[in-house]
């Protein structure tokens, strides 16, 4: 891995795990559950990354608050029925090993809360490559540098050190904000064009281009 950066910070749904879909009907499904109109797939996929009360607070706006916490639960609902039927992205796995091993540190700055966090890196048994993990429930949502700095803090790293690895302008707006490089997925949430326009160092379409990105 011939680009160092001692610390490699990935964001998870629609970055390391092929969520984007199942968040986007969730959300979609939560609605109608409960009478509403439902946001269209942009809208739903545009939210990626933000904390889940954040995120639906934006994507269904005209919610009275007295109904929020229905909407939560229907959401969760919805997303736990699909939980454990969301791959990873193709060679995510064997590039985080390749990571790990080449002796980076890396980490995660999610959205999810910390159950769903757990749970995931728990069925797709990477929690043995991250060091240090942050998410939206504990800490201030991206676009926020909390979760950035908050982890560069406890691993002793500086920004100039650090990569910050997403799908959503959500996470490269973090990463500017923390004056974090940052690499952008295009295979997840939000379109090539709205990520291109924050100016990552790269931009890949998958696993295998990151990995080609690293070692050139």
């Amino acid at each position: 891995m011939k680009r160092h950066y001692q610390l490699i910070v990935f964001d998870w749904d629609g970055t390391v795990m092929d969520s984007t879909a199942a968040i986007a009907r969730s959300i979609q499904a939560a609605c109608r559950d409960l009478g509403l109109d439902a946001p269209s797939d942009a809208a739903a996929k545009h939210v990626i990354g933000l904390g889940l009360s954040e995120a639906l607070r934006q994507s269904v706006p005209h919610v009275p608050d007295h109904r929020r916490g229905e909407l939560v639960e229907r959401y969760r609902h919805h997303f736990l029925s699909q939980e454990n039927a969301m791959p990873l992205y193709d060679q995510a796995r064997e590039v985080i090993a390749e990571l790990h091993v080449a002796g980076r540190i890396l980490a995660v700055a999610t959205g999810k809360s910390r159950q769903g966090l757990q749970r995931a890196m728990q069925v797709s048994t990477l929690h043995r490559y991250f060091h240090a993990t942050r998410t939206a429930e504990e800490t201030h949502s991206k676009p926020n540098p909390a979760m950035l700095l908050e982890i560069m803090d406890e691993l002793g790293v500086t920004p100039g050190n650090t990569l910050m690895i997403g799908d959503t302008t959500h996470d490269l707006q973090m990463a500017r904000n923390a004056g974090v490089d940052a690499v952008a997925m295009t295979h997840g949430a939000h379109p090539e064009t709205e990520l291109r326009a924050l100016a990552p160092l790269a931009l890949v379409d998958d696993f295998a281009a990151l990995r080609a990105w690293f070692l050139e």
